[in-house]
């Protein structure tokens, strides 16, 4: 019993920003194989993903995600935005952003880096590869890196 509490506190928190229901299944899917426990909360548009982060309305008791996997095409508030609104924040900046992205545009990767994403990694179009990249995205992120834990409540 000791060990199932310690797990589920020591599951990886992931944020995945992404509209399209497809690849929320695909990317679930392929955490569910990783040798670390997570826990994914989807935001299906910007605006959602922003009130998760800052806790607000419904989303008051939501945990501070540890990765934040996010697409750049979203409705209502677009990913460009909301990485910038990320990267500016004192309490979010620390939180890896992963672009996980449809577009290979060179004006898109180096936009992504001027707003200070950790790192913009494009969709690959083949279901296995896609299945390999979330999971090696989750694996060096969330198994391999030591990140900075910084004040959420601050």
């Amino acid at each position: 019993m000791t060990r199932k509490i310690g797990e589920v506190l020591n599951r990886k928190k992931i944020l995945v920003v992404e509209d399209n229901p497809g690849d929320v299944r695909l990317i679930r899917e392929a955490l569910r194989d990783s040798k670390t426990p997570s826990s994914v909360q989807v935001a299906r548009d910007g605006m959602e993903a922003m009130s998760i982060l800052q806790r607000q309305g419904e989303f008051a008791a939501a945990p501070r995600p540890d990765l934040i996997m996010l697409d750049l095409n979203l409705p209502k508030k677009g990913g460009w935005e909301v990485l910038r609104e990320i990267k500016l924040n004192s309490a979010l900046k620390t939180i890896p952003v992963v672009v996980l992205t449809a577009s290979e545009a060179e004006d898109d990767i180096s936009r992504s880096y001027e707003l200070h994403a950790n790192c913009f990694v494009t969709k690959p179009s083949n279901l296995d590869e896609f299945l390999n990249v979330v999971c090696t995205i989750y694996e060096f992120w969330l198994a391999t890196v030591t990140l900075q834990r910084n004040r959420y409540d601050g």
